[in-house]
């Protein structure tokens, strides 16, 4: 049987500010539907990674590619459809302050559709409901807790049906409790719309709740020094640097009681 293509595929890529490398020789594959999880400590190059993965950063070296296409090396339209394909959730969440949820969800259906506004206003009562704010249309980002910040984030990265969502440190600044039910939307969303997932966190309780794929990057070398289920690595690493991150810096003991 034909081995299924993965959606997106990075190979051999550097990121760089001007002479300044942050990472170096990255090479690794997600499959469609897997939510993948980017992780290492603080300042490890995470989001320079997903800056360059998203088209906001251009890579001092190498190749992404999204079902076969190699974003930095097509034009500046197939770029832009590609991109069509992104939700994107930043930390922040990233709302615009003077526009209500609803009109936050509606823009990119505004912008990038020819949809009439009983449409668009149909698409947003059911993203908004997706993540749980139903009934909070008409309320600003000030007048809402930093959770919901997030899942109202969260419906407007699902405005156009993205097959890819990416997740910059989505449960930074939450709770635990808020965290944990951020995290069982995502799987929800993803096994429901079909998407795959890319997160950047070093949330060990998001990492494996949701991670079934991963690359660990090291700010020490720069590049990666492991991939793959998280679980798995746990498991199975000899790599200190990765165990001590899975555990907490328990090492080995830690490892063994689980």
């Amino acid at each position: 049987m034909e081995k299924t293509r993965p959606h997106i595929v990075v190979q051999d890529l550097t990121v760089a500010y001007g002479s300044n490398v942050i990472l170096h020789d990255l090479t690794f594959a997600i499959n469609r539907g897997d939510i993948f999880i980017i992780m290492g400590g603080s300042g490890g190059g995470k989001s320079t990674v997903l800056r360059s993965m998203v088209g906001l950063l251009q890579p001092a070296k190498g190749h992404i590619l999204y079902d076969g296409l190699n974003f930095w090396s097509v034009g500046p339209e197939e770029q832009k459809s590609i991109m069509r394909k992104f939700g994107i959730l930043y930390q922040s969440g990233a709302l615009w302050s003077s526009l209500t949820l609803a009109e936050n969800v509606a823009l990119p259906l505004q912008q990038y559709t020819d949809l009439d506004p009983a449409q668009i206003n149909e698409i947003v009562s059911l993203k908004l409901s997706l993540v749980g704010l139903s009934g909070f249309e008409d309320y600003y980002p000030s007048e809402i807790s930093g959770g919901m910040k997030k899942r109202a984030g969260l419906a407007r990265a699902m405005a156009l049906d993205p097959e890819i969502l990416f997740f910059d440190e989505p449960s930074a600044g939450l709770d635990p409790i808020s965290a944990h039910l951020l995290d069982e939307l995502i799987i929800e969303l993803r096994n429901s719309l079909g998407s795959t997932v890319v997160v950047v966190t070093h949330e060990l309780a998001s990492i494996f709740a949701i991670g079934n794929n991963s690359v660990f990057l090291d700010a020490d070398t720069k590049t990666m020094i492991a991939a793959g289920d998280p679980k798995k690595l746990l498991a199975e690493s000899k790599d200190p640097k990765v165990i001590n991150f899975l555990t907490r810096g328990e090492g080995q003991a830690e490892k063994a009681a689980r």
